[in-house]
Parts: structure tokens; C-alpha cells; sequence
């Protein structure tokens, strides 16, 4: 401890940062961040906008750059990314941004991101499941994995599919985001031999257009899958890293 006081007097850690090694979270104005969760969990938290302030998003996502190197934001609109992208000007000014929709990495420059040796294929069913697996990519990216998109391949048109089987067999694990009656992740995991993960997108008509037909949908599907919660992107994203980091693992011992 006496050498982490040091450091923090010398100026070479901050009070976030030794709050961190020592708790394993900083407490701060906007909540709590769980510092030590990529370490405990392999996961790290994301931090989420929705009902947040802009401010609130800012001083959070600087805190877990300081802390941990890079930042994960979902559900952020344009006043959270304005108020983020000033904070980081003046505070991280060579972090490198990634923004997908309404996902957003932010990474410190000497930032060492994994390389795990890992596919994971995400799949959309049309356009408007794209938010929903950018969230998803984010994660995976951040891990290190290698992420195939293949996008707008839906069950109204299958022949869109099966031109890209080749694809979804090489992957090691598969995230299939589609709204509707959520048919699409019942039909690739029929086709494949890895692992699918099914995210139901509220999109769709009436009745069950919230994303509660595909859920169902996806819950009573005929071919074995996992499935998470109505646009989820984050949890199939985390999900997808863990089965990766053990199909790393056990292709970096093997070898």
C-alpha cells in the first residue's frame, strides 16, 4: 500500500486508479464503477446511457478510462456522445473512438486489447436489427475477437442464407439478432454445429411487435440455441466472449 501512496503522491497514479486497486470500484457523483469486473467476471462493465445525463455518462466513461484503460457506453444518444467527446478532449485526448449506433468504445492509447483465437459471427436479419448487433460487435471487438457481420440475411428470402452457410460453419460461435417472429436463429442453428445465441429485437407489427413474438419465438425453438432478453445486445456480446475465451484457451494449450 505505502508504494501505491507514493505513487499517487509522485503524481504517477491518480486517486481513481488507487481507489481502484484498492476497492476494486471508484465511487463518484455519477455511481459507482466496477473497476475490477473484467478481472472477476472477464467482462468488463458497460456503462449505461439510457437515463443518464450527459454529464453523468462523461464523467463515468473518463473514470473507467482511467481506470481500465477503455470505456464501453450502450444506449447513448447525440447529447451523451457530445458531452463524452468534449470530456475526452480534455482529458484523454488520444483516445481512440469507436462508435456503432448507439454503441460506443472508447480505448486509451496504451491500451493492450487481447487477441483471442476466435470467429464469432454476427447475423442481422434486416436493417433494423443493426443497432442491436452493433451493441453485440462492440463487445466482441473489445475482447478481441475476430467479428464476420453478415447482415440482412432473413427467412423471407432463405436463398440469402444459404449463400452464406460457408460463413456461419467456420465461425466458433454465432449472435443472430431478428425482430418479428424471430424465425432466423431457429433456422441458422438448424444449419450449424457451433453455438447460436438468439437476441429478439423489438421490431415488427402489432401485436408482439415489442419483441415479445420473437422472444417466444426464440424460447420454443425446435432447434437447440441460447437465447437472452429482448435487444440485448450486450449480454449476447458477453456471452459470445466467454465461450470464445474457452475455445481460446483451449487452442492456445493444445497447440
Amino acid at each position: 500500500m505505502r508504494e501505491l501512496l507514493e505513487a499517487v503522491a509522485a503524481g504517477e497514479c491518480s486517486p481513481a486508479e488507487a481507489e481502484a486497486k484498492l476497492n476494486g470500484y471508484v465511487t463518484e457523483e455519477a455511481g459507482r464503477f466496477d473497476a475490477a469486473r473484467d478481472t472477476r467476471r472477464g467482462i468488463p462493465e458497460a456503462i449505461l446511457a439510457e437515463g443518464k445525463t450527459p454529464e453523468q455518462v462523461a464523467s463515468l466513461a473518463t473514470t473507467a478510462l482511467e481506470t481500465t484503460g477503455r470505456a464501453l457506453v450502450t444506449r447513448l444518444e447525440d447529447t451523451h456522445f457530445a458531452a463524452l467527446e468534449e470530456r475526452l478532449e480534455e482529458t484523454v485526448p488520444d483516445a481512440a473512438v469507436d462508435r456503432r449506433g448507439a454503441t460506443l468504445l472508447a480505448t486509451a492509447a496504451d491500451h493492450d486489447r487481447p487477441a483471442l483465437e476466435a470467429t464469432v459471427a454476427i447475423v442481422t436479419a434486416g436493417t433494423v436489427d443493426g443497432p442491436v448487433a452493433d451493441e453485440a460487435a462492440l463487445i466482441c471487438v473489445d475482447a478481441g475477437l475476430a467479428v464476420d457481420r453478415i447482415d440482412d440475411v432473413g427467412v423471407a428470402a432463405l436463398t440469402r442464407l444459404i449463400d452464406q452457410v460457408e460463413r456461419l460453419r467456420a465461425a466458433d460461435v454465432a449472435i443472430v439478432a431478428a425482430g418479428r417472429e424471430g424465425a432466423l436463429p431457429t433456422v441458422v442453428a438448424g444449419l450449424i454445429d457451433t453455438p447460436v445465441i438468439g437476441v429478439p429485437v423489438s421490431s415488427g407489427y402489432g401485436h408482439g411487435g415489442d419483441g415479445e413474438a420473437a422472444l417466444a419465438g426464440m424460447l420454443q425453438s425446435c432447434t437447440v440455441l441460447s437465447v437472452v432478453n429482448v435487444d440485448a445486445g450486450f449480454v449476447a456480446g458477453a456471452q459470445a466472449t466467454l465461450i470464445a475465451r474457452a475455445i481460446d484457451g483451449a487452442r492456445t494449450s493444445g497447440s
